[in-house]
């Protein structure tokens, strides 16, 4: 797959990006990309969620009345479920909400959310750039010149740039990412995805290694 070079002004650059069609263009697989968003929503859950149940709230253990005769609920002591401000009845625990999939499944999920974004033409890829100091203004300009205000938009940095992550921290909806980093999950959340030239190997690496990168 071939894709246009685009200057940052939003003029076409000379020449075209290569984009490996074993990441790019294949055919997306629903079930791999359900799973691996699920295992990231997952896995950010704090799961402190807690409630007392009836042997942890404080009260006298004392059956109300007699069993029968009086016409109520027998509903034993005043911590029972039935009453206001009672225990809980199977109620939320602490818990680790964290699961893990296997290696080439969180891989087909990246591939397939890329492709995605590929075939929907959500991926442009602008030359190198980099800022002398931080100012939120040149990122706006960006995105003013690729007419995406207000959408949510993912910068891939050939590698971690803190003036370009500053300039652009302070717009609602734009983060900025090194290639490698990216998961399913924030692939898809982005509309689009502005991808630097030379971050284009960075990013197909950190998914396909190469032959030495695999054989070490």
């Amino acid at each position: 797959m071939k894709l246009d070079i685009f200057n940052i002004d939003g003029t076409k650059a000379s020449g075209k990006a290569e984009l490996s069609d074993d990441i790019f263009a294949i055919e997306p697989n629903e079930v791999a990309i359900y799973e691996d968003v699920r295992r990231y929503m997952a896995n950010k859950r704090q799961g402190t969620a807690k409630t007392k149940e009836r042997s942890e709230i404080t009260g006298s253990t004392k059956k109300l009345y007699r069993q029968k005769g009086t016409g109520n609920a027998r509903r034993g002591s005043i911590k029972s479920p039935l009453l206001r401000k009672g225990g809980t009845v199977f109620g939320p625990k602490p818990r680790d909400y964290n699961f893990k999939l296997n290696k080439k499944v969180i891989q087909l999920a990246r591939k397939s959310a890329l492709s995605l974004k590929a075939t929907g033409e959500a991926i442009k890829v602008v030359t190198d750039f980099t800022f002398e100091a931080p100012k939120t203004k040149q990122v706006a300009d960006i995105l003013k010149a690729f007419e995406l205000e207000g959408k949510k938009v993912l910068f891939l940095t050939t590698e971690a740039d803190e003036n370009i992550y500053r300039s652009a921290k302070n717009i609602p909806g734009v983060s900025v990412l090194e290639a490698y980093k990216p998961n399913t999950y924030q692939i898809l959340h982005a509309d689009v995805i502005l991808l630097q030239q030379s971050a284009v190997s960075v990013l197909a690496e950190s998914i396909i290694p190469t032959v030495e990168e695999a054989e070490a």
